[in-house]
């Protein structure tokens, strides 16, 4: 059984590619979450300051500004330094994935994505978010 879900928590989900980002926002809205959109880096960080989600689940390669430099931006402003973001990518190759947290995010999905382990880590993000703990 699975820890009760952070109901009513807004997710920023950046992608550009619409069939994933539809199924994924279907997925996370059915698991009680509110989800916002973005199709590439320049929107998620518009929206970011606009719309100030709980957490953003971060495409990494997205035409104009990609998902690291997106992410750069994100946390050199005041609303992003404590946001949580999640690189959501299909490369998930080490030096991707390294290069994901040096820019900035908290944690790392590789596409596919399995579901149950996306809404774990997105759990535990938010709750460390909540209390100001990391959730390592």
């Amino acid at each position: 059984m699975s820890a009760p879900r952070a109901r009513g928590a807004e997710i920023l989900l950046v992608d550009d590619d619409e069939v994933s980002r539809d199924m994924l926002r279907r997925r996370l809205e059915r698991a009680g979450y509110r989800v916002r959109e973005a199709v590439d880096g320049r929107q998620a960080v518009d929206e970011v300051e606009r719309a100030c989600p709980d957490l953003v689940l971060m495409d990494l390669e997205l035409p104009g500004m990609d998902g690291w430099e997106a992410t750069r931006r994100i946390r050199a402003g005041a609303v992003g330094r404590r946001l949580p973001i999640i690189a959501v990518s299909a490369h998930a190759m080490r030096r991707d994935l390294d290069a994901a947290l040096a820019a900035g995010c908290d944690a790392c999905a590789a596409k596919p994505v399995e579901l149950e382990t996306l809404l774990q880590r997105v759990e535990s993000l938010l709750r460390g978010a909540r209390t100001g703990v990391g959730a390592g």
